[in-house]
């Protein structure tokens, strides 16, 4: 097994353990094998290269969950290519963001969903702002009209030549994931293919996707390192990966009886809907790792891990991947159910810092969390002044995480230091928001916070009117739903006369716990 390892390598080593398990199950039961994933690669990289993209180009990929996502991943890997991956539930000022700043020479796209019209918001975009943009290709539809002067090309690989291994290398960049930053617009997070196939053969060891009889649920997108990182655990390990394009509770029920799934990666609410709706679906369980993103399930998720439900806390970031760490199995229900745990890199360096004084934290302190390991990202990708200001002198990433060690090898991630929100299980800067916001007619200025209301937190948005304007809300509102994915449209635009501030050493700080107080009690009395 090489130290250094490759995509390829990943195929490689699935292909010489003869395997008969496949390596993908479609929602419609068909099983792809390794020697059939191998070739669907070959083909997909035969079919970017006629596209014209080769080594360091970029492709942004904007589809749902489905073996073609791999296949054109795996195959942008093998020519040395690059794949910007773009969140389905994006809109056009996001898609912007992401082919401006990865300067994608290739966009494929969802041709037909019937959730959104992905064909019409690439309309949407200033072809001027985006020069690098050469070509378009659409998946999963029939004939589609030109959009921003471009043809667009069906993207079907099937009757190619598949394209031979081509020496790609592990030091070789090759995905870039959306991560919110300081600044008013989402970073790019670079991993080489060391970095993926080496976290995906730690995870595989560590968490048991490489037990016999395993077989992973894909239910979360793979445009982000949570959908994605366990799948390539699965992968590298030898448990089937059954694909689901978007989670529905009867569906994953329907996969987990029929394959024993026995490894699952989702988020809190995704198990409560499971569990209340049969139990003995999960049966065969044997690591189920959830992020909170939902406030108020505590007591639920104490219930069904009390119950025998195999639930863990986990931790990760794009900038280290997902499934980082996870807590053990064995350890006591309150310790487990926190975020944190056992980093699955033996040689993963994790250490906590005091913001304020600056000094190492010992164990059961908190601080902000950062990590030194083999696995973490290169940077952000043409933005060294962020890279800069994220990894030390020592290799070690400021995560802006808070946390603990515990002493025994493990940590507990506590919250994330700062204001950012999450929301739909994304964690998003709300100055994203506040940008596309102060962008409408009459805005001058916008603050967003995050609030629970029904379950889940949600974004609430205070604007300051320009000078002799009065914006309507409701217009406001329909100006950001049409810019920005739907989770993060705020629930309401409440205009004031100012935003509350306090005096700091630097200067004035808008103060966010008073806009979020606002907000709840502006929603109470709504309710009431």
């Amino acid at each position: 097994m090489q130290d250094d390892p490759t995509f390829d390598g990943l195929i490689a080593e699935r292909l010489a353990r003869a395997e008969v398990r496949p390596v993908l199950v479609t929602g419609g039961g068909l099983e792809i094998l390794p020697d059939a994933f191998e070739r669907m690669v070959g083909q997909a990289a035969a079919w970017l290269q006629r596209q014209g993209i080769g080594a360091g180009d970029v492709v942004a990929i904007w589809l749902s969950n489905r073996p073609q996502w791999l296949a054109l991943l795996f195959g942008a890997a093998r020519i040395g290519a690059i794949v910007a991956a773009v969140n389905t539930r994006y809109r056009s000022a996001e898609l912007h963001h992401i082919l401006a700043s990865s300067g994608a020479r290739l966009l494929i796209f969802e041709g037909a969903d019937r959730h959104a019209d992905f064909h019409a918001m690439i309309a949407e975009l200033d072809r001027e702002t985006l020069p690098e943009l050469a070509a378009l290709a659409a998946i999963g539809s029939g004939e589609l009209a030109p959009v921003l002067g471009l043809e667009v090309a069906h993207c079907a690989f099937d009757d190619l030549e598949p394209l031979p291994s081509q020496g790609a290398r592990a030091s070789d960049p090759v995905l870039l994931f959306t991560t919110s930053g300081t600044t008013s617009k989402p970073k790019l997070v670079l991993h080489t293919q060391a970095s993926l196939a080496r976290h995906a053969r730690n995870s595989a060891r560590a968490y048991g996707f490489d037990g016999e009889g395993a077989a992973y649920l894909a239910a979360m997108p793979f445009c982000g390192v949570f959908g994605l990182n366990p799948s390539f655990a699965a992968l590298a390990g030898g448990a089937p990966i059954h694909l689901m394009s978007a989670f529905k509770v009867g569906p994953a029920l329907e996969i987990c009886r029929r394959a024993g799934i026995t490894h699952f990666c989702g988020s809190d609410e995704m198990f409560r809907q499971m569990w209340q709706a049969d139990r003995v679906a999960l049966s065969r369980a044997r690591l189920c790792g959830y992020a909170s993103f939902t406030p108020g399930l505590g007591g639920a998720l104490q219930e069904m891990a009390e119950a025998g439900l195999p639930l863990v806390g986990v931790y990760g970031a794009s900038e280290v991947n997902a499934i980082f760490a996870i807590q053990s199995t064995t350890a006591p229900i309150a310790q487990r159910l926190q975020g944190g745990g056992y980093a699955a890199g033996p040689g993963a360096e994790i250490r906590v810092r005091d913001p304020e004084t600056g000094a190492l934290c010992a164990d059961g302190e908190s601080g902000v969390l950062e990590i030194r390991a083999d696995t973490n990202f290169s940077g952000y990708y043409r933005n060294p002044e962020a890279t800069a200001r994220a990894i030390d002198a020592e290799g070690f990433f400021r995560s802006g995480d808070v946390g603990q060690l515990r002493g025994d090898g493990s940590f507990v991630y506590l919250a994330r230091n700062g204001d950012f929100i999450r929301l739909s299980g994304f964690l998003t800067d709300p100055a994203e928001i506040e940008e596309v916001i102060e962008a409408a007619d009459g805005v001058a200025k916008a603050q967003v916070v995050g609030v629970a209301h029904e379950g889940r937190t949600r974004p609430v948005a205070f604007i300051l009117p320009e000078e002799g304007d009065a914006p309507d809300p409701e217009a406001v509102l329909a100006h950001v739903n049409a810019r920005l994915a739907h989770y993060k449209v705020p629930l309401m635009i409440v205009p004031v006369e100012a935003f509350p501030t306090t005096e700091s050493a630097n200067g004035l700080k808008i103060q966010k716990a008073r806009l979020r107080d606002m907000a709840e009690a502006r929603l109470a009395g709504e309710s009431a």
